[in-house]
């Protein structure tokens, strides 16, 4: 399946990404109702903030429907200057492990790089070991893990920072 790379806003990108995330993590995790509201409601905003000189809202299309989508937020007020934060990365299931999300996360370590951070922050948990992988593969370090249930649910939260003087 060949993926189509779009960049900025594309009708029904906050609904994929909260339903998408919704299902996945309520079928292999257990998440609930809050996590589907705080990924909603987080993307929303950020997309009516959205600064394309410091962020990046990017979605994999197939056949004109979305199937995957990656963020990178840099304008977030509540940012220290030069640090951004990688949210909301995932694909559909019927492309998972078909190189379109390592085609995505590509895409937005570039524009890291090309927009003069100096570094960007993940946060996920335990369990996760592909996505782990990917992160630790670009040079994304763990520097934090404790116990949480910022997203509803109990789980070891993980916090993953990426210098990029590193890369």
């Amino acid at each position: 399946m060949q993926a189509h790379i779009r960049e900025g806003w594309v009708p029904g990108i906050i609904g994929f990404t909260a339903s998408t995330h919704a299902r996945y993590y309520a079928r292999e995790w257990g998440f609930g109702p809050v996590f589907e509201a705080q990924v909603a409601s987080g993307m929303a905003a950020f997309v009516e903030r959205y600064d394309r000189r410091r962020d990046l809202l990017l979605c994999a299309e197939i056949e004109g429907e979305i199937a995957g989508t990656i963020t990178i937020d840099g304008s977030d007020p509540a940012l220290p200057m030069g640090q951004a934060h990688m949210r909301w990365f995932i694909v559909s299931d019927v492309i998972r492990g078909q190189g379109v999300g390592r085609q995505l996360f590509g895409a937005a370590l570039n524009h890291l790089t090309d927009t003069g951070f100096t570094s960007c922050y993940l946060t996920t948990f335990a369990g996760l070991d592909p996505a782990r992988r990917l992160y630790e593969s670009a040079g994304f370090a763990l520097h934090k893990e404790q116990q949480g249930e910022s997203w509803g649910t109990p789980v070891l939260e993980q916090l993953f920072i990426l210098e990029l003087g590193n890369r």
